[in-house]
């Protein structure tokens, strides 16, 4: 699919779903144009912001006791070298409250990376967040992190970047209806949902290594 039949697609789904459409928004990336990151890298980081997000409850409830848990299934999967900025600050202790809302929050980001990792079916809907048991359940069934990969079929470029199309369209109508135009139909989107797991799919084609680095223009 051509950029341009990806937006045209995008639109389309959009506009059945009674969503704000801005027509001027650039293309995004032709699939010869982006680097797809490897499975390894995109089971790791998976993994890594699941541990997290899950250490980061604990300690938002107090439950500093339960950091070594996580931190040790961490090393368990071999993931302990695989934490971004924030979720290593939470992890040694030294995060702050913010830090903690953050990494909770990537539980969407990881969602996206379930989806494109083949374990989840679909998320064009951004109505709700993610299931969170089945978020938990797709890494505490394996036995190891070549247990988790072998679970895993890598979708292909194409497809990745039809869903990253259609989230960077969600994220421009949800940003001009809560920042600029009330008026600017949003259907039933939730825009946390749609901002963290627009971050997710865009760190499958980034070049940097942390998501929170990674600008979401609109």
């Amino acid at each position: 699919m051509t950029p341009s039949e990806r937006k045209e697609r995008s639109e389309k789904i959009l506009k059945e779903k009674g969503i704000g459409i801005n027509p001027n928004l650039p293309l995004i990336e032709d699939a010869s144009q982006v680097k797809l990151r490897s499975l390894d890298d995109i089971c790791k980081r998976a993994i890594a912001a699941l541990l997290s997000t899950q250490a980061g409850i604990e300690l938002s409830e107090n439950n500093t006791d339960q950091l070594g848990f996580f931190t040790g299934l961490m090393q368990h999967f071999g993931v302990d070298g695989c934490l971004n900025a924030k979720e290593q600050r939470l992890i040694s202790g030294k995060g702050s409250q913010q830090d903690a809302v953050d990494v909770v929050w990537e539980y969407e980001c990881y969602w996206s990376l379930l989806w494109a990792l083949g374990i989840v079916e679909d998320i064009t809907e951004a109505n709700a967040i993610c299931d969170c048991t089945a978020a938990i359940r797709a890494v505490s069934q394996c036995e190891s992190f070549d247990d988790f990969k072998s679970r895993c079929s890598l979708r292909s470029t194409d497809d990745i970047l039809d869903m990253l199309d259609l989230y960077y369209r969600y994220h421009w109508a949800v940003v001009q209806n809560e920042h600029i135009d009330k008026s600017c139909p949003v259907g039933d989107l939730m825009g946390e949902v749609v901002f963290e797991r627009r971050r997710g799919l865009e760190w499958l084609i980034s070049d940097k290594d942390d998501w929170h680095d990674i600008e979401l223009h609109t």
